[in-house]
């Protein structure tokens, strides 16, 4: 018997996208931590991971996770759940649709969902750079006193472009490989090896692409509450690639791409099921 499947509204694939994304962020904060802390220090992989048991044990790794839950709800639920019914209201839905205009549809909703969720990002990044004990309360509680509620939008210029860049190729490549797959295996959109080997694809040239504009957006919003280190991006950038070189803007590539590969594929796994189990048809 054939399951008959609808399209979801935007609300209702925003719903579908927040849930997929607060879901997967519990596996994938650790991976996270220890990639803003190494863009911030510069220190090694081995050496920051035995620095962050010795502060905090285990339990160290997930500092910040309740911003992170915030983040998933404000911006992921945009950029992952109304990827859909953009790419969809663009006409960029067909399966002759050209990857430009998917590329375009993520960038859309990765741009506009960074706006709202860029308060959280700048909280998350504090807290997990945070060795000093500091609680949650006493984090928000200074960023307003030393910058109003601009500081909460610090870094919010690269955050756009980052997401523009970071969405435009998950989206884009996770959609156009699912077609690919389709067509040279047999496997159909819906199948989990599908989705498994279009987000696996995916993950990876995110990290290409999003690499130096997380190094750049990890610096702007690490910067103290009662400082200012750069004039904006292109100064936070120049002075970054003085210091360390134009490679360093890929500083934490193995991180990044180790938090990528698994975050989206859990994400883009869970918001599939999601849409099935609610009839909806799917990415």
């Amino acid at each position: 018997m054939s399951v008959t499947t609808r399209k979801p509204t935007l609300f209702e694939s925003m719903a579908c996208g927040g849930a997929a994304a607060a879901f997967a962020v519990n596996f994938t904060h650790p991976i996270e931590l220890v990639k803003t802390r190494m863009q911030v220090s510069g220190g090694a992989l081995g050496a920051t991971i035995s620095g962050v048991v010795k502060e905090g044990g285990v339990t160290a790794f997930w500092k910040g996770l309740p911003f992170g839950w915030g983040r998933e709800l404000s911006y992921t639920s945009v950029k992952l759940g109304a990827y859909a019914p953009v790419r969809n209201a663009i006409g960029a839905g067909g399966p002759d649709a050209g990857i430009g205009m998917k590329f375009l549809a993520g960038a859309l909703t990765g741009g506009f969902g960074s706006i709202l969720g860029n308060p959280f990002d700048v909280l998350k990044t504090l807290a997990q750079t945070n060795t000093k004990g500091e609680g949650l309360g006493l984090l928000v509680g200074n960023l307003y006193r030393d910058q109003g509620m601009g500081g909460f939008y610090r870094g919010v210029e690269v955050n756009i472009m980052r997401a523009c860049v970071l969405n435009a190729t998950k989206m884009g490549v996770y959609d156009a490989t699912k077609g690919f797959v389709t067509e040279q295996t047999g496997w159909g959109r819906k199948d989990i090896k599908t989705s498994f080997s279009a987000a696996f694809v995916a993950g990876f040239f995110m990290t290409v692409t999003v690499s130096p504009w997380d190094m750049i957006r990890t610096k702007l919003m690490n910067q103290p509450t009662d400082a200012k280190l750069y004039n904006g991006f292109a100064d936070c950038a120049a002075k970054t690639i003085k210091e360390g070189g134009v490679l360093s803007l890929w500083r934490g590539f193995i991180p990044i791409w180790a938090r990528f590969a698994p975050q989206a594929t859990l994400q883009l796994l869970t918001i599939e099921m999601i849409y099935n189990k609610m009839g909806y048809s799917g990415i």
